[in-house]
């Protein structure tokens, strides 16, 4: 993977970064790869998404939406969708959960402007997106069912399953309209600290949105609060969501609507992360679900998740659950 990709360099070339140095960045969880990109004093960032895994469009559709709506985006440089590749502003190095890692007394102020970044994004019309529906919930949840319980050798109700979440989902569906753009993924792997002063406060720069849909304002603040990547204290949590509804006061029913979309989300990473495992050998995702497990038993406790926790008693043991996931290894 550390050859560059062919049409690379007619590609920088054409964008007037000839003799660029180009150098590879670690991967994510998609075909698409990372490079970044050095000319005299110039710097960038280059994505290559490549047809027919990948389709830069939604992402180039969302980043001229959010940089025309006053948010922090990445500025486009250059743009070949056809062949998946965009040329963009290098938000540097400094992403939010390396730079706590090394300067964790700035946590509260960080997590306090991304908190604030959401109140901004949430305050806008929502943007021209598909909304996100029932059926897109669904499809998310049915990972769990059709990827989790088969590699832990479970037989479960999966109409049931399906038909607890309906009922659980549908207050969501009613308070999500008109709804806000949910980005999907906001949480600190994406989220990029532009100039972080030693408090953790500055601005901060978005990426990896291209999924964005119109949904509920709870999404994004369970993505960030409950992070499948790295630990927040439950105070934290608590204090966060209180400084989102003291400023965009969201109205009745947003706890409730929270911890639905803390299970929904949940239960659709453990899918995701156990696909990972299983259809794409990235095993290193298996040790992110016992945290995604313990956040998704604390959503399943909430009154709101009732038909949902019944299911979860009746079709994934006790052992299993006690250990956060089982031994998927």
């Amino acid at each position: 993977m550390n050859a560059l990709p062919d049409g690379l360099i007619p590609f920088l070339d054409n964008a007037g970064w000839q003799g660029a140095a180009v150098e590879p960045l670690e991967g994510d969880a998609s075909f698409r790869r990372y490079f970044r990109v050095r000319h005299g004093d110039r710097r960038a960032m280059l994505m290559h998404a490549p047809p027919p895994h990948e389709d830069p469009r939604p992402f180039l559709d969302v980043a001229h939406w959010l940089s025309a709506n006053g948010q922090r985006a990445p500025e486009v440089h250059a743009e070949d969708a056809a062949a998946g590749w965009v040329l963009l502003e290098d938000f540097g190095t400094d992403r939010m959960r390396d730079w706590l890692e090394a300067n964790p007394d700035g946590e509260a102020n960080a997590y306090a402007c991304a908190i604030d970044a959401l109140v901004a994004l949430h305050r806008l019309p929502p943007g021209p997106f598909a909304p996100y529906d029932l059926a897109a919930y669904r499809r998310e949840l049915a990972l769990f069912t059709d990827w989790y319980c088969p590699a832990m050798g479970l037989a479960v109700d999966r109409e049931g399953y399906l038909a607890a979440w309906d009922e659980v989902m549908a207050p969501v569906l009613d308070r999500q309209r008109p709804g806000v753009t949910v980005l999907r993924d906001y949480h600190a792997e994406n989220i990029m600290l532009l100039d972080p002063a030693p408090d953790g406060s500055g601005p901060q720069g978005l990426i990896d949105f291209q999924d964005a849909l119109v949904g509920h304002p709870a999404y994004d603040l369970v993505s960030l609060l409950q992070d499948a990547r790295r630990d927040v204290a439950p105070e934290l949590e608590r204090a966060m969501i209180e400084r989102y509804v003291a400023a965009a006061g969201p109205g009745d029913g947003f706890a409730a609507d929270y911890a639905r979309l803390g299970a929904q989300r949940n239960a659709k990473i453990v899918g995701i992360f156990t696909r990972l495992w299983k259809r794409d050998g990235k095993a290193r995702y298996l040790a992110m679900i016992p945290r995604v497990w313990e956040a998704l038993e604390r959503d399943l406790a909430d009154p709101a998740l009732a038909p949902v926790a019944r299911w979860f008693d009746g079709n994934v043991p006790r052992n299993i659950r006690d250990t956060f996931g089982g031994e998927l290894m």
